[in-house]
């Protein structure tokens, strides 16, 4: 299952990489969320092969997600993949230069499963994809909207 949006940002691609690739800001954002997050990786560099362990409640269950990012092409954009109970996603962000000052960046998230019990959950996400499609793109709109904010805010 798919999930895309675009969003056209007022603000160079540079900016607009360094915030996407901001992932102290984004660690903070999801322990604020209520999960727990361990980064797994040495690396000193942002880069491939950073990684996580996210343990978050879901449904009434404790769950557990690794991502690990897989591309980073500064400034274009980044790739990671995660797995949680043989739900496996891969997020691609992908960011294109319209003008000096306006960016365009692309997320696009699909889910596969590979499990009997992930087949189900996506079966259930299936069912309310037009209401999760429309939650997707509103906080898509909404990091852009932040984007826009800061390099705003900044000077």
């Amino acid at each position: 299952m798919k999930f895309a949006s675009k969003e056209d940002i007022e603000a160079p691609i540079g900016f607009v990489f360094s915030v996407v690739s901001d992932f102290d800001a984004l660690e903070r954002q999801v322990l604020r969320r209520g999960a727990d997050l361990q980064r797994t990786d040495t690396l000193s560099a942002h880069g491939p092969g950073m990684s996580w362990t996210a343990t978050f409640p879901f449904r009434g269950k404790e769950r557990k997600a690794d991502a690990r990012l897989v591309a980073y092409d500064a400034p274009n954009g980044l790739g990671l993949v995660s797995e949680t109970g043989g739900l496996f996603g891969n997020i691609n962000v992908d960011l294109v230069a319209l003008s000096p000052r306006r960016t365009r960046m692309s997320i696009v998230i699909d889910l596969t499963s590979k499990s009997l019990s992930a087949r189900l959950l996506l079966q259930s996400l299936r069912l309310a994809k037009p209401n999760l499609t429309r939650r997707f793109r509103k906080r898509t709109s909404a990091f852009a909207d932040e984007i826009e904010d800061r390099f705003y805010r900044q000077g």
